[in-house]
Parts: C-alpha cells; structure tokens; sequence
C-alpha cells in the first residue's frame, strides 16, 4: 500500500492526462443530452431493518447522506456538462475529484439498500446454492467468510467499505476494502466516475455484496463500537440479492 502511494509528480500528471482523456471520450458518448440521477427509493420502511440497524440511522443515511451524494454528483455532472464544449481543461480535471467521490457515494449505496432486508422477508438467512457452496470452497465456511469481512471491515482505518466480490478473471470470490467512496468495480451506467489509480481492483471484479463502514451508518446506534455494528448486520443481509448477482454473473 505504502509504494501505491509513492507517486511521482511525473506519474500523477500521467494519470490526470489519462483521466481527462477518459472523460473526454464518456462526454462524446453522452453529448446527446446530460442523464442526471436520483435518490433510489427503499424496498423496506426505514424501521424495518431494527434492531440491526435503527429507523433513525436509515432515515437519516438515506435520506440526507445519500441524498446529498446524489445533488452533488448530478452538480458536478452539469458543470462538466458546461465545460467540455468549451474544452476548460482545468475545469474538467478539478471536476473529477467531486464526481469520483458523490457518484461513487451514490453507486455504493444503491448497492447496500439491495444487500439489506427485513428479517420478516428473509434478511439474515444464510445464502444457499451456488453462492453458498462458492463460499464454502473459496473461505472454508459461512462463519469464516463472516469473520473475514468482520476483520477486514473492523480494521479499516477511517471511511470506506469492505465487500464481498467475485473475481470473474480468476473465478473466485474476494473479500476487499475500499477507502471513501471509492467505488469496487467499473459500473458503465454511471458516466465519469473515475477508478481512483491508487486503489484499483481490477475490471474484472463485481460487487455482491457492499457494507458500509461510514460513522453515518451506525454510530447513532452503536458510538464508536464498529464491531457491534458489524456483527448485526449479518442479522439483515440479503442473500437472497447477493445470490441473483452472483448467479448472473458467473455463468
């Protein structure tokens, strides 16, 4: 992680260079008009995840947290809107640092609402069929697989996510953290959000499973305890999703 960050001023302006290219290449592709987004409606009522998660903690987490990564991002993507026929270079590239981050925060968390579900609607019960015999083959067990993400998820320093993904190059399923908003896997339905180059996981991985480590998702709740968050959580998962996905994705 330490010679990750090591970069060269030569190499940062490479990657900037690149990036804005990138977004040079997405913009022609979206010239037809600019595709804004909103804030994705919930398949449960906010209390319908207690007492893992508090009615209190998801209203609040969607509707002013998530909210807020949507506004930002449909901004951010209006003034590249305006930027780029009049080619403002600098403009463009001081716009990827709030698109990386707002669009990411609005990825990341269209995904965690799939991934929870009520207890009543089968939230919590263990995956079966080929997710769960890929879990078994790949982490030896269920509760190994838990107690992975729980460490990985614990250990994280600051902000970010831990997830649980399948490799589709190497046909294995991964446990990964991610800082911020940083965003596991290249989504195309999202345009110009960017992989941070310092915290790249590969093309080839999806997300199957995404849990957010924010203060924001729980400390209402749990204070500073992040493992008590953690270890609830499982009480709401929804495999179910996650094995739709996965089903999908590995054949």
């Amino acid at each position: 992680m330490a010679a990750r960050s090591l970069l060269t001023r030569k190499t940062l302006a490479t990657v900037l260079r690149r990036d804005s290219t990138a977004l040079g290449a997405q913009a022609a592709a979206h010239s037809r008009g600019l595709h804004t987004f909103t804030l994705p409606d919930l398949n449960y009522d906010y209390g319908a995840l207690e007492p893992a998660i508090s009615g209190e903690i998801m209203e609040i987490h969607h509707k002013k947290h998530h909210q807020t990564y949507v506004t930002n991002y449909n901004k951010a993507l209006e003034q590249l809107h305006d930027a780029l026929p009049k080619g403002d270079a600098s403009t463009i590239v001081k716009l990827q640092s709030a698109i990386k981050f707002n669009g990411g925060g609005h990825i990341n968390h269209s995904i965690f609402w799939k991934n929870l579900a009520p207890q009543r609607e089968g939230g919590g019960e263990p995956p079966k069929g080929s997710l769960g015999w890929a879990i078994d083959e790949h982490f030896g067990s269920f509760e190994k697989l838990v107690q992975k993400v729980n460490a990985e998820g614990a250990a994280l320093q600051g902000s970010g996510w831990v997830w649980l993904g399948l490799d589709k190059e190497f046909k294995k399923l991964v446990v990964e953290t991610t800082a911020n908003q940083v965003i596991f896997a290249v989504i195309h339905a999202y345009p110009y959000v960017l992989q941070d180059p310092l915290i790249t996981k590969g093309p080839g991985l999806v997300p199957l499973l995404g849990i957010d480590v924010w203060e924001h998702a729980y400390y209402l709740q749990y204070k500073n305890v992040r493992p008590d968050y953690l270890n609830n959580i499982w009480k709401v998962i929804n495999w179910k999703y996650a094995s739709e996905v996965y089903e999908k994705e590995s054949s």
